[in-house]
């Protein structure tokens, strides 16, 4: 009688794992969460903030500083108000939802606060707010 094969095989043969679908679930996440975040857009310099009282915590994705010397700051690089419009319509288009924080110094200038805050306000950015906390 002739011998039957088993179906198993248990002769010194290495199994091996094949890790190319966890490789790309992987990198499908990777890309998902780096295509849905948000990036905070900070203005590169502090700013010293007046003291008021009963301020809320938000989350901006754009902040802009007005400093006392009446430099406008976006993005760690300083831009004259004629410049500051080209430069947000291009942050905007990257993030059209875009919530914008004015931090202005003690001493700034009221006038360039509010013309920043205008402008940002005609360029569709529906919640502007000016910062208050130090």
């Amino acid at each position: 009688m002739a011998r039957r094969r088993s179906r198993v095989q248990t002769d010194e043969e290495d199994v091996e794992l094949n890790m190319t679908p966890m490789l790309d679930v992987v990198f499908i996440l990777l890309i998902f969460f780096i295509v849905t975040a948000v990036f905070v857009k900070e203005p590169g310099i502090d700013v010293l903030r007046p003291d008021v009282a009963g301020s809320e915590r938000m989350k901006p994705t754009l902040l802009v500083a007005v400093t006392s010397a009446d430099e406008i700051w976006i993005n760690r690089n300083v831009y004259e108000m004629n410049q500051i419009r080209g430069v947000l319509e291009q942050l905007l288009s990257e993030n059209p939802r875009a919530e914008a924080m004015i931090q202005a110094d003690e001493g700034s200038p009221v006038g360039t606060v509010l013309d920043v805050q205008e402008m940002l306000t005609e360029l569709g950015v529906e919640e502007v707010h000016i910062s208050d906390e130090p």
